[in-house]
């Protein structure tokens, strides 16, 4: 018999009860709640009395027998008659009857809004009669012993042509409801017949694999699971109509027959019945391919995961024209077989011209060749042809099931690929999977992901299939990247690309959904890297369970709960517990099993790592021992890691562990770039002994000999480069260089043998010990992180470098202590009552962890070397520690900076976990964020916007050698210099990178609206009343009064003059090396010219200030403004200022803002000031400056008259919170608290981020009458008059801020061009910089 599912009711044939009604299932209830009906009642249960007919085989009874073993019986006795076309006996029926729109229409549906006719399927609604009609006459005329349902378009899909969507239940079942009818009573006319309903499944109108435009090859019309939606309904309202089988048919894209078998799977494990499948394919042309591109075998290898009970094809072509394919199918379907061709190829019109006879005659090289158990016909065919067909086939015995043989692992892409039969082009077995579709394999598909150039990608794709890659590895992992987007994206472009999808794929990502994501758009069966026990064993089991029912083979990680397999043990252990739950509990095919033992980095230098290659041998021939039918698999690259950027090198020891592993072991498979793979003929003796020695630790000096054939490898790299032929040349001698640079070029290159003499000899030097860790000692950590960041050093070499830093370190610990000592005794104190263990002894304290399902620790271990060799207490709590532990590690310790390490993409995920955690904590360390896979963009994009303040950033560490330095200016004296430079660095960043987004997700309008920021009033009421509402001129301040309130650090930006930390900003930047004496003569001769201005009074400022009370509309978009609190009762309002709102999506749970939210709406007393003021004289200065041609003074005044206003506004503000509204009468900040923003309250301004729109500023110009009375104007751009003028709105909640809207979408220019009452064109012009979109 054919292969069963695995469910409990089919491995043991027991009986369908037929009682549906029983199905309770709340997808299925709610499916059958929605459900259309003509019906009074709908009839579920089709179990017929048990003593109905004899108990042996022909006779069935429903609820009795087990239709599987029947189906077996009938299948290997004779061969079985299918039906023939509906549409053709429809379109004969209308040759003699008439079957017009109104006929299709029927009463139910005479005035529906679309023309229906063409519709077939609901006929079985309209006209009953004709359909059942059709049923009897291929069970009575044709013989059939199955019948396909009426149902072939009925899904929500098809029929959405029809506007007819929600009838898909109720046409399913009525189709097959009628079927059920027609069956029975032609099998109580004859018993020892029985008839069966099939249920038919056709494919849609749509195609997961195929793009529908020629100009975008990632675009679809149909997701996977809106497949899987459509067909599961059909699926209810075919059983519940009483059909015994189901069949997937006419499958022209086998992406969309995975998605109907999936449905069907998730209903049979719902239900708990068997209930046998058939699938059936579609060959387009004599290609012998699917629309989609497969071959037959890889059809069946793509869908043989479901245990089919019947598999063959069905369509587009003749028998004549079947012939070579389905001999190629009968040679490895594993299951019965069937086809239902044609009736010959379509004429001119249309029509089919092979009679019933003709058709017979074709289909005998079928029966005689034995290769089919069922025969039907499609399209063209009639009663007759099936009787016609069965007649011939009477005389001839149905196909014999394949002999059962050793499982196999059978994957596919457009053509099959059976791993047990692959050789690689090195003649070895071994299945390469090609690595340079992988972001961690190849930095140029790096580049291309993240600049989205997918084209280009693909060439990668190609190269590595033409160079020899049996499988494409696609890994999208990088915290810049949206994962789940990129690897749709990649796959969907992928597939349709036949150079590239001809082979399988492996789909390889650290987050489950990202693999799952990938899974579905492939029409072929994939291989998932990966899963393993680290997320336990409950969730391991429910993702091998998705795997399984979508028909992938996964490779299994060697993790557990408690970390990643390292030693030969413990992979075996690993390996075989996860064997068995998999293939005893999930019941997961044990060869589509490829478990990775975990290839880990030798020649590190580190003992514990020597014996990993070893380890890896080893336990690949024990598990493939104890796991029978796995495959063993490992990422290759990750054992010469340690070597990176020579390339001979790393292949060679490639070759050795290759050979080894595949011909003594069993390896089959491995994450390689094949075209760069070696035999070991090819390595030279001297590195091949090296290698033997390096791999197989055969040395304890293995390392060291590996890394001088690297050092030396390299050397004749570069000589190459530079046209040599790769000598030897002489070194110079380090040793008569100065002690600070012998100790930088032991650092770099790891030579310990002099540190103490070099070190003590530095010691003399300097006034303290400690000068010489934070001088050159600190000075060799640097280049060393430079040159192992360039890739010109390797891992081995880094921790060579980190043991020389720790020992020049020990070394001056004896010095640091005495000194320590004598410090105590100075100050009176006894040096032998010091407390070691009293944290006031270091420089800091740090908590370094690596964070959850992350073991990784190289890195973070080399931080906690260098930052405890520069006097920092270091807590390491070790690796895939949770969020919640180390939060509460860091509180426990009272540490001062917080470090978090991870190696794999989903730790990036966790991080910004932990950063949002810290805010709600209310924390105050500064966060580190270190590893591999970390970066600055990373950090700047995703994890600082959750928590990054002056008092403590987010910061990115580019490796080891950088921490000291980072941790030291964070505890240091110019922390906020250092923070300073670092939050504007990551501003731009931040800017730069949305800037470039090509894709940028934006929220819907309401959905913008829906996620506002809701202050609660009553909480946070409003602030208190103005003591007086109004307009008042401010016309009494002088240039004295606001000089006070200048911020210098502007004026130095527009002479392009920027200091560096940590010399930047004001006053700070003349002590800058590079600008600092150009910036204190340019300020002394500002502050000369101002005084001239202060004196002759050659400039005033002048302004209005406006307080009005004031409350949000009650759409909650806008504000309006009343002259007083009897113009609000009254609602009269005295204008409206109209607000923007943010819609691009957040990296954060952030709200989105408008400045509407922070006004109360109507019910609370709320207010809203504005004010708006100029530098009025410039104008006439520069004049004067122009007619002497003194543009430095002519630059200067403009400059000093931008200081003057923004100093006003400043001072304006101040005054207004303190005593024009009051609302902060006791504020005490000084004018550098205030440049800093200390003090509650925004005053944004109108074309500026918050509201970015400028016609706004004409409802502030009529409001406080800034023309009248501070003469200031508005130009026809509305740019403000004189040119030194600065405008803004006053909100006074505590809970205000200040934001950029960003950019906005057509949903919201349209709410604004409305409430403006503004043509939208025109509304769309003034907002042009920031749309979403492009105007028309």
């Amino acid at each position: 018999e054919p292969r069963c599912p695995t469910s409990d009711a089919a491995m043991n044939k027991v009986p369908n009860p037929y009682v549906n009604s029983k199905f309770t299932h709340e997808k299925i209830m709610e499916i059958r709640s929605r459900a259309t009906s003509g019906r009074t009642s709908m009839e579920r249960d089709y179990a017929q009395p048990k003593d109905l007919y004899p108990e042996s085989f022909p006779y069935y009874v429903r609820g009795r027998d087990s239709l599987r073993e029947h189906i077996t019986k009938l299948f290997t006795s004779q061969i079985a008659f299918y039906d023939g076309a509906m549409g053709t006996m429809i379109q004969n029926y209308a040759k003699r009857n008439r079957l017009e729109e109104e006929e299709y229409r029927g009463d139910r549906f005479k005035d529906w809004s679309c023309n229906v006719k063409g519709n077939n399927d609901m006929l079985s609604i309209t006209q009953p009669h004709v359909i059942k009609g059709i049923y009897k006459q291929y069970l009575e005329v044709g013989g059939s012993h199955m019948i396909g349902t009426n149902t072939f378009s009925s899904t929500t899909i098809a029929m959405a042509d029809y506007d007819m969507q929600k009838y898909a239940y109720e046409l399913n079942y009525e189709g097959a409801r009628l079927a059920r009818e027609a069956c029975d009573e032609v099998t109580a006319k004859d018993p020892s017949k029985p008839r069966f309903v099939i249920g038919a499944m056709g494919p849609t109108n749509r195609t997961g694999s195929i793009s529908p435009s020629v100009e975008d090859p990632s675009a679809r019309n149909v997701t996977f699971d809106e497949l899987v939606d459509t067909y599961f309904e059909q699926v209810v309202g075919l059983v519940d109509g009483g059909c015994d089988i189901l069949m997937v048919e006419t499958i022209f894209d086998t992406l969309n027959a995975k998605a109907a078998l999936y449905a069907i799977g998730e209903f049979l494990d719902f239900t708990g019945i068997d209930m046998p499948v058939f699938v059936s394919g579609t060959l387009v042309d004599q290609s012998g391919r699917t629309l989609s591109g497969q071959t037959g075998e890889a059809f069946y290898a793509s869908i043989r995961h479901a245990r089919p009970m019947c598999v063959g094809l069905n369509c587009a072509l003749g028998a004549s024209h079947m012939t070579p394919f389905v001999e190629k199918l009968a040679k490895v379907v594993e299951c019965f077989m069937h086809v239902y061709a044609n009736a010959g190829l379509p004429n001119a019109m249309g029509g089919y011209d092979e009679t019933p006879d003709e058709m017979a005659a074709q289909y005998k090289v079928f029966f005689e060749n034995g290769w089919l158990n069922m025969v039907g016909g499609c399209c063209g065919s009639t009663p007759d042809h099936i009787a016609a067909v069965a007649e011939v086939a009477k005389n001839y015995s149905p196909r014999k099931l394949l002999d059962i043989t050793r499982p196999k692992m059978w994957l596919s892409g457009l053509e099959d690929l059976v791993v047990e039969d692959v050789h690689n082009h090195l003649g070895l077995p071994f299945l390469n999977v090609g690595e340079r579709c992988n972001i961690s394999g190849s930095i140029r598909f790096k580049k291309l992901m993240m600049k989205g150039d997918y084209a280009t990608a693909m060439d990668i794709a190609k190269k590595q299939v033409e160079d020899g890659a049996h499988v494409i590895d696609i890994n999208v992992d990088d915290g810049m990247l949206d994962g789940l987007a990129a690897m749709q994206k990649f796959v969907k472009i992928a597939v349709t690309e036949p150079d590239i999808s001809k082979v399988p794929f492996m789909l390889d990502a650290s987050k489950f959904e990202i693999v799952l994501a990938g899974l579905k758009w492939c029409q072929g069966k994939c291989i998932v890297n990966s899963i393993s026990l680290k997320v336990g064993e409950e969730l391991f089991k429910e993702q091998a369970t998705l795997l399984k029912k979508h028909g992938a083979a996964v490779v299994v990680m060697a993790f557990d709960e408690e970390g990643q397999a390292a030693t030969e043990d413990e992979k075996v252990r690993i390996c075989k517990r996860s064997y068995d739950i998999l293939v005893n509990e999930v019941k997961f095919p044990p060869e589509d099993i490829i478990f990775d033992p975990n290839v880990l980095t030798i020649g590190t230098g580190m003992e514990e790592h020597a014996n990993y290659g070893v380890d890896f041998i080893k336990a690949t021939k024990t598990i493939k021992e104890v796991c029978p039918y796995v495959k063993v698999s490992g990422g290759i690259s990750n054992l010469s890691f340690g070597f990176r950027g020579v390339m001979k090198i790393r292949e060679s020891i490639h070759a050795v562990f290759l050979k080894h592993a595949i011909l003594e072991s069993g390896m089959d498979v491995g994450i390689v770039n094949a075209h760069e793979m070696l035999m070991v003929s090819e390595v030279e003796p001297e590195l091949l002994a090296a290698c033997e020695d390096l791999v197989f630790n055969k040395s304890e000096n293995a390392t060291e000999k590996m890394l001088e054939l690297t050092q030396k490898e390299r050397k004749a790299i570069e000589d190459r480069k530079k046209g040599g032929g790769g000598q030897e040349v002489k070194k110079t001698s380090w040793r008569d260089l100065d002690a600070t640079k012998r100790l930088e070029h032991a650092l770099v290159n790891g030579i310990s043998q002099y540190v103490d003499q070099d070190v003590e000899e530095a010691r003399h030097k300097v006034s303290k010990p400690l000068e010489v860790i934070e001088g050159p000692l600190m000075d060799g950590m640097n280049v060393v992180g430079d040159l192992f960041g360039a890739g010109k050093m390797f891992l081995p070499q880094v921790i060579k470098s980190a043991r020389v830093m720790k020992k020049a370190v020990a070394y001056l610990l004896p010095f640091m202590e005495e000194e320590k000592r004598q410090k105590l005794i100075d100050e009176g104190k006894d040096p032998n009552e010091f407390d070691e263990n009293d944290d006031s002894n270091y420089a800091g304290k740090v908590l370094m962890a690596t964070v959850k399902g992350d073991v990784h620790d190289i890195g973070k271990n080399i931080v906690s070397v260098v930052l405890g060799c520069n006097n920092f207490k270091v807590y390491d709590i070790g690796v895939m520690v949770p969020c919640e532990d180390i939060l509460d590690k860091a509180q426990e310790y009272g540490v001062d900076v917080i470090g978090l390490s991870g190696l794999i993409t989903p730790s990036l995920d966790e991080m910004v976990v932990v950063a949002k955690e810290m805010s709600k904590r209310g924390m105050k360390q500064p966060l580190l964020i270190g590893g591999a896979t970390t970066s600055k963009m990373h950090t700047a994009v995703k994890i600082s916007p959750n928590y990054f303040t002056l008092e403590h950033p987010c910061i990115h560490v580019l490796d080891a050698s950088r921490s000291v330095t980072v941790v030291s200016s964070l505890l240091g004296d110019n922390k906020e210099d250092f923070v300073e430079d670092i939050m504007e660095d990551y501003d731009e960043m931040r800017e730069d990178y949305y800037a470039g987004l090509e894709e940028r997700y934006f929220l819907t309008f309401e959905e913008a609206k829906e996620q506002k920021l809701k202050i609660d009033f009553d909480a946070a009421p409003p602030a208190p009343a103005p003591s007086e509402l109004g307009v008042t001129a401010i016309e009494n301040v002088s240039l004295e009064d606001i000089v006070p309130y200048i911020d210098w650090n502007p004026f130095f930006q527009t002479w392009e003059l920027r200091g560096r930390y940590p010399n930047r900003g004001y006053p700070k930047i003349f002590n800058d090396d590079h600008v600092g004496t150009e910036a204190k003569k340019l300020f002394d001769d500002a502050q000369a010219l101002m005084k001239k201005i202060i004196a002759e009074k050659s400039m005033h400022v002048k302004g209005v200030v406006g307080l009005f009370a004031a409350n949000r509309s009650e759409d909650g978009e806008d504000v309006h403004i009343y002259a007083d609190e009897a113009s609000r009762a009254s609602g009269n309002s005295l204008a409206t200022f109209c607000m923007l709102r943010q819609q691009a999506e957040k990296e954060s749970d952030d709200p989105y803002l408008s400045q509407a939210d922070f006004i109360a709406p109507a019910g609370y007393k709320d207010h809203m000031g504005m004010f708006a003021v100029a530098c009025h004289g410039c104008d006439n200065l520069v004049a004067k400056y122009e007619a002497e041609n003194d543009d430095y003074n002519k630059i200067m005044s403009q400059a000093l008259a931008d200081r003057f206003v923004e100093a006003f506004a400043e001072y304006l503000h101040r005054e207004i919170r303190t005593k024009m509204w009051g609302y902060a009468a006791d504020e005490k900040l000084d004018e550098a608290d205030l440049l800093k923003i200390k003090y509650d309250g925004i005053r944004p301004a109108p074309g500026y981020p918050s509201q970015p729109d400028h016609t706004e500023k004409r409802t502030m110009w009529d409001s406080i009458k800034a023309k009248e009375l501070a003469n200031m104007e508005l130009s026809d751009s509305l740019s403000m008059l004189p040119a030194a003028s600065v405008s803004a709105l006053v909100f006074a909640h505590p809970q205000s801020q200040y934001f950029a809207v960003g950019q906005i979408g057509k949903d919201q220019v349209e709410s604004y061009a409305q409430r403006k009452k503004f043509e939208l064109s025109v509304m769309e012009r003034w907002l042009s910089p920031i749309l979403n979109y492009d105007r028309d």
